[in-house]
């Protein structure tokens, strides 16, 4: 599976014209013991790059921007009642929601794992 990563540090699956968004693991150590996810509703329709929820950890409180546009199809409810699960597998169980792609051409403008690994590290 594909993964892409924003500058704003989330990362994206995709399958078919559904993908699949949540935070990097880079951006979960950063917030450090997540406490608190909201996400987008379902049905929403929203555009790439706008604020779609917020991450909230001991530490602080982050938004959470779309990487791509379209319609949201799923959140992790998973979430509400763990959002350890961020913390635990960032890149797995710990995905956000499910976007149905409205521009599959918004992902030419990702990072591949080894361009967001340079990315992060000139960052630091």
């Amino acid at each position: 599976m594909n993964i892409k990563y924003s500058e704003e540090h989330e990362w994206i699956t995709v399958d078919g014209d559904i993908a699949t968004c949540g935070i990097s693991n880079f951006a979960q150590e950063q917030l450090g013991d997540v406490v608190f996810v909201e996400m987008p509703e379902v049905g929403r329709n929203i555009d790439k790059g706008e604020e779609v929820g917020v991450v909230e950890s001991v530490k602080a409180a982050s938004e959470i921007f779309t990487p791509v546009g379209g319609e949201v199809v799923e959140m992790n409810d998973t979430l509400t009642d763990a959002p350890e699960t961020v913390n635990a597998d960032p890149e797995g169980d710990g995905w956000m929601f499910k976007i149905r792609l409205s521009d599959p051409g918004e992902l030419d403008e990702m990072m591949d794992p080894a361009a967001y690994a340079n990315f992060i590290e000139d960052a630091g």
